[in-house]
């Protein structure tokens, strides 16, 4: 699916499907982390290997709020996994790939401090 923002700086998702995101118009395949300014390797190869270390990295930016999309359904880690980041106040909040990729967009825009971790499988 394409995705259409008529305004914005940075990184924005530009289109999504089962295993991929786009952001600004290039592919993307597997685990990322992607923050306004910077898109990297999320490394994760599949939801069920998500640990607390994972979220460390993400606690890690100081973000206001972390978008974890879990590919085509909505998938929930224990909390224990991301007790970090609750610890310091950072919402975490599960979601599919679409509805990551629009809230992103939006939070973005609005100048908030988000970040996106994406895991497919």
């Amino acid at each position: 699916m394409k995705l259409h923002l008529t305004t914005g700086e940075g990184n924005l998702f530009t289109g999504y499907g089962n295993d991929y995101v786009e952001i600004n118009k290039t592919r993307h395949q597997g685990g990322l982390i992607v923050t306004s300014g910077e898109v990297r390797p999320w490394p994760l190869d599949s939801f069920e290997h998500l640990n607390d270390t994972h979220f460390a990295l993400l606690a890690a930016l100081s973000p206001e709020l972390v978008l974890l999309g879990t590919g085509s359904r909505i998938r929930f880690p224990h909390p224990k996994l991301y007790r970090e980041l609750t610890e310091r106040q950072i919402g975490v909040e599960a979601m599919d790939i679409g509805a990551l990729c629009r809230t992103f967009n939006i939070l973005v825009s609005e100048g908030r401090q988000v970040v996106a971790a994406v895991v497919f499988a």
